[in-house]
């Protein structure tokens, strides 16, 4: 991997699937760059031509349809063309030095882009054309997006906003202080304490924090005063719990329920035995397309509290659709952590809202004190947020070393590293060779852990197996190469065939697909076994024979191997799927510097996932980049909360 430039640009290989072979003139240039590829190209092109202009659109017009184009695929929702030429990277995992490339001088770019009859002009709705300019007139710092995604950023800003004006709930204030005080103490600078009272006097409350900052406990105990204020209405409060993800809906309906169940017994009756679903699954699929529920805007969901955890992974899309469907009078919690990976698609929701400007709402401050839960201190809250702050999962080194990452502390971040602290590892080892040197602890950690796994599912012991799999796990940025998923998984049965015995004891075939100890990662939601994309289980040997075991280890379920159909082997997995996991140790290995993958939130993600220890694998530069280059999502919601 290596930053490329115009100047050191190869011919471009008419064999390569990226190729825009057709390309030409600006869009040829940045194509064969690896800004472009060919279906940004295409996309373009083709959008040019139904532009009504015998002529054709200029090349710089379509240059910036096509990087429009590109955005969304990279997560942004839309592009700033004053500002694009310093901030585009390459495909991939492989940078692009764009300062060398030809862009459009700004100022006659924007005008000629703005003049185009592809391009519709400001707020209004329906303009009818694909792309949509939202700016100053003077075509100044502006926004260009598909119309699509500015439609969709618009219904969620419109929704939020609606939502926090008027007609907020009617609460009985002193009801609301006893139960503050019943469930959470008379502490009025506790955070738990103050999100619980938002989320009583607010229909939209956004509740965040990094891992193990107890927004899993504070959710419970809000769904029990929520319950209590409710009364003994004749109808009870209606109460949905969502994720993005199976395997997040399924940790969010284990964690309230254990949260429930150390809540008085009057409290642990009203808010009963909950479940919770992807929300995919909550809005009602409906055959034949991807982005439209069954619950809308003209059938909305029965809930009068709908809690989505997880929510840093919801693209602008699902919120909207999801804004949609929630009845206006209902009660949205968004939970979720600003700071980790966003949504693999376009959007990045909860870091836009959670870092919103704005003015407090009238009056919910004054409710707030009278209540006891805004200490005179506390900074008053804007948007319905929330953000707690106390780690309980980790302490010490790895809480040190998150908040300087978070911070963008590069140099106190490396000083954490190389303070020899033992539940902070640092390993500097280069990863190009076939057997790095410096890699015996990890080794004697891989190899630990997964011998206990082997033990425990050759003997049957499926609870324990469950148990074992979350000891240690290897997480990487990368897929492929000798920095990815797919090397360090090999890499691990490698060390386990010369350190376990009888790992290799099928003669000819080796282990066979379904030994007992096999680390289990499940790639296709499967609603008919209750499987969801990212859930992991562990191969066991009981008296039935070999079987799939998969929950927690309070309550695993097990399942015949020929049933599964989406499955593999997780000796090692991306960053990116371990978000909404938490394991006893954690081993992170970083890409180069010079990999547009590495980044400050894969980096925080990566080592906050662990409990007790965290060994990071890499150079410093590796790290010192990684911090260096937070994700920059191009959005226009942060900026428009406040109209």
């Amino acid at each position: 991997m290596s930053v490329t430039t115009a100047a050191t640009t190869p011919e471009r290989d008419p064999f390569d699937l990226r190729t825009a072979r057709s390309a030409t003139g600006l869009l040829a240039v940045f194509n064969t760059a690896g800004v472009l590829t060919a279906a940004d190209v295409h996309v373009a092109t083709r959008l040019g031509r139904l532009g009504g202009d015998p002529a054709g659109e200029p090349e710089e017009v379509l240059l910036a349809v096509a990087l429009t184009v590109r955005a969304i695929r990279h997560g942004s929702v839309c592009v700033a063309l004053a500002e694009i030429g310093h901030t585009v990277l390459g495909e991939g995992e492989e940078l692009v030095d764009v300062s060398e490339l030809p862009w459009p001088e700004p100022g006659p770019w924007i005008a000629a882009v703005r003049d185009s009859p592809l391009v519709g002009l400001g707020t209004a709705p329906g303009t009818g054309r694909p792309l949509r300019w939202v700016g100053p007139d003077d075509g100044g710092a502006g926004l260009l997006y598909l119309d699509r995604y500015w439609a969709e950023e618009e219904l969620v800003r419109r929704e939020l906003r609606e939502r926090s004006g008027t007609g907020q709930p009617d609460v009985d204030l002193a009801q609301l202080r006893r139960g503050l005080e019943r469930l959470f103490g008379t502490a009025p600078e506790d955070l738990q304490r103050l999100a619980a009272a938002v989320a009583a006097l607010r229909r939209v409350t956004v509740l965040a924090g990094g891992p193990g900052t107890g927004k899993t406990t504070t959710v419970a105990k809000l769904l029990a005063l929520l319950h209590d204020l409710h009364g003994d209405a004749v109808t009870p409060l209606r109460v949905a719990l969502a994720a993005p993800t199976g395997k997040a809906a399924a940790r969010l309906g284990e964690a309230v329920a254990e949260h429930t169940g150390k809540l008085p017994e009057a409290d642990r009756a009203r808010v009963g035995a909950l479940t919770a679903s992807t929300i995919h699954r909550l809005l009602g699929r409906r055959p034949g397309s991807s982005s439209r529920f069954r619950h809308d805007r003209l059938n909305r969901l029965p809930h009068d509290v709908v809690v989505v955890d997880e929510t840093s992974m919801v693209s602008l899309t699902l919120m909207a659709r999801l804004l949609e469907a929630v009845r206006p009078d209902a009660r949205l919690i968004l939970v979720g952590d600003p700071d980790q990976l966003a949504s693999v698609e376009a959007g990045a929701v909860l870091g836009d809202l959670a870092r919103a400007v704005g003015t407090p709402e009238p009056g919910l401050d004054e409710q707030l004190r009278e209540v006891g839960a805004l200490g005179a201190a506390a900074r008053p809250v804007v948007h319905g947020v929330v953000t707690l702050s106390r780690t309980w999962r980790f302490d010490g080194a790895i809480a040190a070393f998150a908040r300087a990452v978070q911070a963008g502390d590069a140099d106190a971040a490396i000083g954490h590293l190389r303070a020899g602290d033992p539940d902070l590892l640092f390993v500097e080892a280069d990863l190009e060779q076939r057997d790095p040197a410096g890699l015996d602890g990890l080794h004697a950690d891989v190899v630990a852990a997964a011998s206990g796994l082997i033990d425990a599912a050759r003997a049957g012991r499926a609870a324990q197996a469950l148990e074992r799999l979350e000891e240690h796990r290897l997480l990487c940025a990368h897929r492929r190469g000798p920095y990815g998923v797919n090397r360090w998984g090999a890499e691990v049965e490698r060390w386990l065939g010369t350190a376990v015995p009888g790992f290799d004891d099928v003669p000819g075939t080796g282990r066979g697909p379904w030994y007992p100890g096999r680390p289990l990662l499940v790639t296709t939601n499967d609603y008919d076994l209750g499987l969801y994309n990212g859930d992991t289980g562990v191969v066991v040997r009981d008296g039935d024979g070999i079987r799939a075991v998969f929950g927690r280890p309070t309550a695993p379920q097990s399942y015949a191997p020929a049933r599964l159909a989406g499955v593999q082997t997780v000796h090692a997995m991306t960053v990116h799927r371990s978000q909404g996991s938490q394991f006893t140790r954690v081993s992170v290995v970083l890409p180069p510097p010079e990999s547009p993958l590495l980044t400050r939130e894969l980096l925080y993600t990566g080592v906050t996932r662990a409990r007790r220890t965290v060994r990071v694998v890499g150079s410093e530069e590796a790290v010192r980049a990684a911090i260096a280059r937070p994700v920059s999502r191009a959005s226009g919601l942060r900026d428009r909360m406040a109209e």
